[in-house]
């Protein structure tokens, strides 16, 4: 329970389906000294907002520390992949190292026998056997990219209650429960910046990454300058399949991907 509307309302579905469901919210940062922001979501405003669901539709709930594992295995692959010129994206690593692993195995210490989140995705079992990943009825709020990498284990303990829901029904549905959060504003960012400078929080926490260097093209020929190639991302432009790619050469070789215009 992130202390959003999405997990609340899925916590909310379950229990009045008569399942006896336990609300877990993890902490990824410190807050011993009473921090209030942290990026877009999971401060400690969010896990007071989580109790309070909680407690609104009669559940326990219980706080994880994920701070180390969070560091470990979200941010720094974070850092470590933008400082080498590639593009990450940590939801995904949140996902599958932290919801659906250790998750997983706090929930087995609870006795449970699924991990429920207010993610828009699906799951469904194909004629095989298989546990196949589909998209959310929304299209506009599908949320199945960042789930990719769950393994057939952990897709088979996963439950998404609002997966087969327009956004609007969850809003409403959080609303006639009367849900302390029924409107409260939706995370959009990557939840460990604050202000989504990605660029300057990947140069504080790797200060090797902004040395500076220059665009080159096939040829050799300087095109011009970079403070860091953490700064760019490797794409290629629409309809630009024409156009050469670009290599970076900086101080520093090892971070020498090649891009487009």
């Amino acid at each position: 329970m992130s202390g959003g509307v999405d997990s609340s309302v899925a916590a909310a579905l379950l229990a009045e389906q008569g399942h006896d469901v336990i609300g877990l919210s993890m902490q990824l940062y410190d807050q011993s000294e009473g921090q209030t922001a942290f990026g877009s979501c999971c401060s400690i405003d969010d896990l007071h907002d989580a109790r309070r669901v909680a407690a609104a539709i009669n559940i326990p709930h219980y706080i994880v520390n994920f701070e180390k594992q969070f560091d470990e295995q979200v941010i720094a692959n974070f850092v470590s992949e933008y400082a080498a010129g590639r593009t990450p994206l940590p939801c995904a690593h949140c996902n599958s190292d932290l919801k659906f692993a250790t998750l997983a195995d706090r929930a087995r210490g609870f006795g449970a026998d699924a991990v429920a989140t207010g993610h828009y995705a699906r799951v469904e079992r194909d004629t095989h056997g298989r546990q196949v990943l589909r998209r959310g009825v929304d299209a506009s709020k599908d949320q199945s990219y960042f789930l990719f990498s769950l393994t057939q284990a952990q897709l088979a303990c996963a439950v998404f209650p609002v997966g087969d829901l327009p956004k609007d029904d969850v809003r409403a549905y959080a609303r006639q429960r009367r849900l302390p959060v029924a409107d409260k504003p939706d995370s959009q960012e990557i939840c460990f910046i604050q202000d989504n400078d990605y660029r300057a929080f990947v140069t504080r926490s790797a200060p090797e990454a902004a040395r500076e260097g220059v665009f080159v093209d096939e040829h050799g020929r300087v095109l011009g300058g970079h403070a860091g190639i953490h700064r760019f991302t490797v794409v290629s432009a629409k309809g630009s399949a024409s156009r050469r790619p670009l290599a970076c050469r900086c101080t520093c070789s090892r971070y020498a991907p090649r891009i487009s215009r």
